[in-house]
């Protein structure tokens, strides 16, 4: 039989220990994913200049991760299995990937919490060597390997080119002295990590601080630019993002609370970016 799966590469290691992990929606219920964590050694780069006079004889590597989501429904035929790569290659490729990585990341964070060690992160797909989606056989796709695979375009970085750039000079400010990070800055790409890899309870708890936080270290800007109209909106969505990390202590968020905590997010880093150009200004 035939299986799915997205498969990644990324330089180090990920988090999960190396191994395949079933993934079930409660216990006894049926296989529904199987994550598979592989590492090997990739020959390193040889860097430019002048080497140090001692230098290690052996071989150098560096270790790359390779994780695969693999769906546990079997795709039949060769001629449906064509059809789904196809599709998961295409139109839901998006989709198809999207769904994976929360998975793939659903496992980092439950390492993350078994392991008790706050320094292992999400896995980022625009820091992955090579991202490919195929099918092939039970055994194959286990070891990493495929009968028939195709490679997709990696995503990028997030932000625009221009907040791309930015950062550079941010951090020289930083560094500095000319400039101070907010804590709610913080805790805002916190929640923001949450919301994108589908851990919904923890960027409503997560939100519901950075946006205090965020009221109370803006208000000295208040009186620059539009930072005036911007705080007197993220104080209107406090009811809103109070209710959701209310629900989010109670069990879970529905689909509306979900899209406020969504809005509420996006104004709050909407206005911690106009925070930086009233600065440099």
């Amino acid at each position: 039989m035939r299986f799915g799966f997205v498969q990644w590469e990324f330089p180090g290691r990920l988090g999960p220990d190396p191994g395949r992990y079933v993934v079930r929606r409660y216990a006894g219920d049926d296989v529904r994913q199987v994550v598979v964590i592989g590492g090997f050694d990739a020959p390193r780069r040889k860097l430019r200049g002048p080497r140090p006079r001692k230098a290690d004889p052996g071989p150098a590597s560096v270790e790359i991760t390779r994780a695969t989501v693999i769906d546990a429904a079997p795709l039949g035929e060769l001629e449906t299995a064509d059809a789904w790569l196809d599709r998961a290659t295409g139109d839901e490729s998006e989709q198809v990937t999207g769904a994976a990585l929360e998975l793939l990341n659903r496992a980092v964070a439950g390492q993350r919490v078994a392991a008790a060690d706050p320094w292992i992160a999400d896995a980022d797909p625009s820091h992955a060597i090579v991202c490919r989606v195929g099918y092939g056989t039970g055994e194959q796709v286990a070891d990493g390997d495929w009968e028939a695979a195709v490679e997709l375009p990696l995503p990028a970085p997030r932000g625009s080119r221009s907040r791309i750039l930015a950062p550079q000079e941010r951090l020289a400010a930083l560094l500095s002295g000319r400039d101070a990070a907010l804590a709610c800055e913080e805790l805002t790409l916190r929640a923001r990590g949450d919301l994108d890899h589908g851990r919904t309870r923890e960027a409503a708890l997560q939100l519901a601080i950075a946006l205090d936080a965020g009221l109370a270290e803006l208000e000295v800007w208040r009186d620059q630019g539009d930072m005036a109209e911007r705080l007197e909106e993220l104080d209107g969505w406090r009811d809103a993002v109070t209710a959701a990390a209310q629900a989010a202590l109670a069990g879970g968020l529905d689909p509306a609370q979900t899209a406020d905590v969504s809005s509420a997010l996006d104004r709050l880093e909407a206005a911690l970016r106009a925070r930086q150009v009233v600065s440099g200004e």
